[in-house]
């Protein structure tokens, strides 16, 4: 009973996104229909939370930035970055990362920009996060490994 009630409410707040934000719609994302969406504030949202949690411990791949839009700008800029994934064992897919940046940061992001991100395998809900706690060391060789899939 409380699921199902929740799911009814998850999916009016999906609509309720994309109406206030047609940018961050699925379509726009470039997502399909079971992406989750954005929570609008991922603080308060358990389900954000846990997913942020567990994306600090996920798999590391390669993410090429298509586009990102600016969520707020409350203090740290806030924004959706979408990413062009691809994974060792010839798995690739649109990524979605929710991030905090700095002014810094952000001004330093250009679309066809390479950056190493976490994703869960196990879920594969579009959800991704930057890795900037990898070792530069382990992205070499994994681009390395990338790399070497294409030409062969």
């Amino acid at each position: 009973m409380f699921g199902r009630k929740k799911n009814r409410n998850d999916l009016k707040l999906n609509d309720l996104m994309a109406q206030l934000r047609p940018d961050l719609s699925r379509e726009s994302l470039g997502v399909g229909p079971d992406f989750p969406g954005i929570a609008p504030n991922p603080l308060l949202s358990s389900d954000a939370r846990k997913r942020n949690a567990e994306l600090r411990t996920g798999v590391l791949a390669l993410g090429v930035l298509v586009n990102w839009r600016e969520v707020s700008s409350d203090g740290s800029p806030r924004v959706v970055l979408m990413f062009d994934v691809e994974a060792v064992g010839g798995i690739s897919f649109r990524g979605i990362a929710d991030e905090d940046l700095t002014i810094t940061e952000l001004t330093r992001l250009a679309p066809g920009q390479t950056l190493p991100v976490r994703y869960r395998p196990a879920v594969m809900d579009h959800y991704v996060a930057l890795a900037r706690d990898a070792d530069p060391a382990h992205v070499q060789k994994l681009s390395d490994e990338l790399a070497s899939r294409k030409r062969t």
